[in-house]
């Protein structure tokens, strides 16, 4: 068991640092094994972001250099602003740090069926005209995997099936 899998089950506590250290298979494992939040509204404010660990390359120097990356102050997703708009759907934007302090790439939320696993989850859906072509073609879901911390997948559609790229967090400290 990695020392990640034990600050998971042990006594030390579940946050984005812990998370960082996770592989991606156990990310997935937490993730599959962790509940939808109990309400759209749960996710409401300004949650601090965290790019975790790529589905490819998952080990190696290039690995490494991405984690690296994500994790450094130069890394400009800083996280995503949510709000509800009934207990069932909501909206978002990602917060991101590139020439200035921008708000970009709008979401609609919702609860929904994961596409890893068909489980209940919360769903980000970029689909919005407001994007660019690229940016309309992703998914991305979370779930509750501490209080006030969420984590998931974020997946690209490729022919009309999203196919997953990395997992992410948020945190609404």
């Amino acid at each position: 068991m990695s020392a990640a899998s034990r600050a998971v089950s042990g006594t030390q506590q579940l946050n984005l640092a812990a998370l960082r250290k996770m592989s991606f298979e156990e990310l997935d494992r937490l993730y599959r094994s962790s509940p939808k939040p109990a309400s759209v509204s749960d996710l409401d404010g300004d949650a601090i972001g965290a790019m975790l660990a790529w589905r490819s390359p998952r080990t190696g120097p290039i690995a490494s250099l991405l984690r690296d990356f994500g994790s450094s102050s130069v890394f400009p997703w800083e996280g995503k602003s949510f709000h509800s708009k009934s207990t069932e759907s909501g909206g978002g934007i990602n917060r991101i740090n590139l020439l200035g302090q921008r708000r970009w790439f709008p979401f609609a939320t919702r609860f929904a069926a994961s596409f890893l696993d068909g489980k209940p989850t919360f769903v980000l859906d970029y689909s919005g005209p407001g994007n660019p072509p690229l940016i309309r073609q992703i998914v991305d879901e979370v779930r509750e995997v501490a209080p006030r911390l969420f984590m998931g997948p974020a997946a690209l559609n490729v022919g009309g099936r999203p196919r997953p790229i990395l997992f992410f967090a948020v945190s609404l400290q």
